[in-house]
């Protein structure tokens, strides 16, 4: 791929954050649901046309990959959703901020991904052997993820928010929108940065499994890399859309392991027979909409003696 293409992609998506932080919301606000759902409609339609670019210049086949790639990033990222809801309750983060938060968090995301996808597409290309050990992999942690057992969440045995408070002193109140706050001529850290530093390290824990299931799917760097991005930069909205819905979900995490162990299947099995890309999305796409359908057939029960 032409390097003026890399750097045309990704001023394009910096400057559709630039937009995002200084213009559309250059003001802290509580993001309602139908703004939510507009935006989320924004960046899925913009992912959309992309895919059609790629089509047209690139192929069917690195389009389906595409789609491919974004659903299943998609799909993964929710889980992420389910833990930014629990840490932003733990914190009592105010929801005018929570969208802040979330911004740098995602951008943070960003960069963490590129160095990932990069460095695994390096290891799959210069060790063929790989290949099979990232579909053992991806086995591995479906079957994990689909006999995990919900644990409640605890930020404060964060490793890296340890290590912050061992040097930067930290105010036990907020200030604003501010991640810095001087006092007494001393630089301290607000319980906002807290809550970003533990949204970064989530997202480097998710994309463990998240970046190895779209290398799985596609070799492309481009393509693997785009789908990426693009599935990130909708899970602000995303969020702030289906927060009070949620909990409805409940068999998602069970359609997520599915998808993990499949994807991890069809590469160990690559050598020998080639699933069709086609055939691999409709699979993919089944097991969301069944989990999905399930979850809304069999609500979840309510626990004894917890309010409802």
């Amino acid at each position: 791929m032409n390097s003026s293409v890399w750097i045309l992609f990704n001023v394009l998506i910096l400057s559709l954050l630039a937009l995002d932080l200084f213009w559309f919301n250059r003001k802290a606000h509580v993001v309602s649901v139908k703004e939510a759902l507009g935006w989320s409609a924004f960046w899925i339609g913009l992912a959309a046309i992309f895919n059609v670019v790629i089509y047209y210049w690139l192929g069917s086949k690195l389009a389906l990959e595409f789609t491919a790639g974004y659903l299943i990033e998609k799909s993964l990222s929710v889980d992420n959703l389910f833990v930014f809801l629990m840490l932003f309750a733990y914190f009592k983060v105010p929801a005018i901020y929570q969208h802040k938060v979330l911004f740098w968090g995602i951008l943070g995301a960003i960069v963490f991904r590129a160095i990932f996808i990069f460095a695994g597409i390096e290891l799959l290309n210069r060790f063929s052997f790989m290949v099979y050990i990232l579909g053992a992999f991806l086995i591995f942690a479906g079957i994990k993820m689909f006999f995990a057992k919900e644990k409640p969440l605890n930020p404060e045995k964060n490793v890296v928010l340890a290590i912050l408070r061992l040097f930067i002193p930290v105010t036990n109140e907020y200030h604003e929108a501010n991640f810095w706050v001087k006092i007494k001529g001393i630089l301290h850290a607000t319980p906002l940065f807290v809550v970003l530093i533990i949204v970064e390290t989530t997202d480097i824990v998710f994309a463990i499994d998240s970046v190895p299931a779209v290398l799985a799917i596609s070799k492309d760097p481009f393509i693997v890399y785009s789908s990426n991005i693009f599935a990130l930069l909708g899970l602000r909205s995303l969020f702030f859309a289906l927060a009070g819905v949620m909990e409805l979900f409940h068999y998602l995490k069970y359609g997520l392991a599915l998808i993990l162990a499949f994807v991890g299947s069809k590469i160990v099995i690559s050598h020998w027979y080639h699933l069709d890309i086609v055939l691999a999305l409709g699979i993919v796409g089944f097991i969301l909409i069944a989990s999905v359908v399930l979850s809304l057939s069999f609500p979840k029960k309510p626990q004894v003696g917890v309010p409802q």
